[in-house]
């Protein structure tokens, strides 16, 4: 690069207070550090489903350590193609990739009549909703103007504090929940998280999350709060989801796509909104065709997952605040992040370090990152005008998105596939700010 060049890329990241925007490439050890901070930031989500799919559907412990590897591989991969972009395949914004909860419910389904060969073979078929909807983004962004994308960033950033306070808490069902231990931790985090963020200068500034939590990490250790058992227990090499595939086979069937096809719905919605978040943060408008790349990348992914042993993938809004935070929305470093998930699902052992940091270390970390995703949503919601019209719009979404989020009982009387639908506190309001913004009219 020439020395010009790099003086222009200097200039223009600094106007726009970033360090690094999305196509700058950081030197390779700070790309690896700022790439495993996002795995950091994501690995709990990322191994829940599989965890919690497994265990409802009571499969053995080595079938269940290959899931986990296979999803976490996949996403890798899946990651990897959003972010770097595969042809006409991939948004190619900093976006990490995951099985959502979304899918919880539809796999459980599924693998209570048809086993996991049903459920690989429900998420293959749907994967091509999300392929032929990836088409018509263009004709539906007209749907959807900052105050419907503001309120759904919004909404992402206040629905993911509650798990944010679970972790703090100690996890849900943790027999030490709430105990001064965890939210000590969790405020010793969260306090270095802010110190080093606001006040570090060069990596101590852009790797604050990682920085944090290492030291809480090491600070659990004395305090009891690290299970090194899974540790010891895991393979040190693997090979991810093929021999799940092998063992169990695929079965495609028409009743077992059912259930998935809201899901993919679902999640087709909430990727839109999240990519159009990730472009907010790194200060880049998505036009219809990312977005529409985004959602293809998500139906390639989910494609690919099928054949792995890993359930569907979809984008990760757990991420987004990581960006403006450490104001690194380099999409290479997000690249770096899906390459060390790749290895990370070959090398259990390194998979189950990562699996063991306490939840009281993310949670310190995870109420700074998810409030700075509100916090952005609520900076394009300053620049609509606040009309009647728009304050509506505004408040009955995130209301109704909220209110599911803290009560999702609410639902329980509904049918299954409404349920589904609106499950998701993300997919209600974004359903709802859709909705209200066509039925009311602008005010002259």
């Amino acid at each position: 690069m020439s020395k010009t060049n790099s003086s222009q890329m200097m200039k223009e990241a600094k106007n726009s207070g970033l360090l690094y925007q999305i196509d700058d490439r950081p030197e390779l050890k700070l790309s690896v550090l700022l790439g495993f901070q996002h795995i950091v930031a994501a690995f709990g989500g990322i191994v829940a489903v599989p965890l919690v799919v497994s265990s409802a559907l009571g499969f053995d412990i080595q079938s269940t350590a290959m899931m986990v590897s296979a999803a976490i591989f996949v996403a890798g991969i899946a990651t990897v193609i959003q972010a770097r972009g595969l042809g006409k395949i991939g948004s190619k914004l900093p976006c990490i990739m995951g099985t959502d909860f979304t899918f919880v419910g539809p796999s459980i389904a599924v693998g209570t009549s048809m086993g996991l060969a049903g459920i690989l073979g429900a998420t293959i078929l749907g994967s091509f909703i999300e392929m032929i909807l990836s088409r018509f983004i263009k004709p539906l962004m007209k749907f959807f103007p900052p105050v419907v994308t503001g309120t759904v960033v919004t909404l992402i950033g206040l629905t993911l504090v509650p798990v944010a306070m679970d972790w703090c808490a100690g996890g849900v069902g943790s027999p030490t929940y709430g105990s001064m231990t965890n939210i000590g931790v969790a405020l010793i985090v969260m306090i270095i998280v802010i110190l080093l963020n606001r006040y570090g200068k060069g990596v101590f500034s852009s790797a604050s999350i990682l920085i944090g939590m290492t030291l809480g990490y090491l600070l659990c250790i004395p305090l009891g709060l690290v299970d090194f058992n899974p540790i010891k227990e895991a393979s040190i090499v693997g090979v991810p989801g093929i021999p799940l595939v092998l063992k169990y086979g695929i079965k495609f069937s028409l009743a077992g796509l059912i259930p998935f096809i809201i899901a993919y719905l679902v999640t087709t919605i909430e990727t839109v909104g999240c990519l159009i978040a990730v472009g907010e943060a790194s200060q880049r408008d998505p036009n219809s065709d990312d977005l529409s790349r985004g959602v293809l990348a998500d139906g390639v992914g989910s494609f690919i997952a099928g054949f792995l042993g890993a359930g569907p993938n979809t984008s990760f809004s757990q991420n987004v605040g990581l960006i403006p935070m450490t104001r690194v929305a380099s999409r290479h470093v997000v690249v770096m992040a899906g390459i060390i998930m790749m290895l990370l699902g070959i090398f259990p052992k390194l998979g189950s370090i990562v699996a063991s940091i306490p939840n009281p270390v993310l949670g310190g970390a995870g109420v700074v990152m998810f409030g700075v995703v509100a916090a952005s949503g609520m900076k394009t919601l300053s620049r609509v005008k606040m009309s009647n019209r728009n304050l509506l719009i505004i408040a009955v979404s995130i209301a109704l998105g909220l209110g599911i989020t803290t009560r999702p009982d609410l639902l329980s009387n509904l049918p299954q596939s409404l349920q589904m639908l609106f499950a998701s506190g993300i997919s209600t309001g974004t359903i709802a700010a859709l909705a209200l913004n066509i039925c009311l009219k602008e005010e002259d």
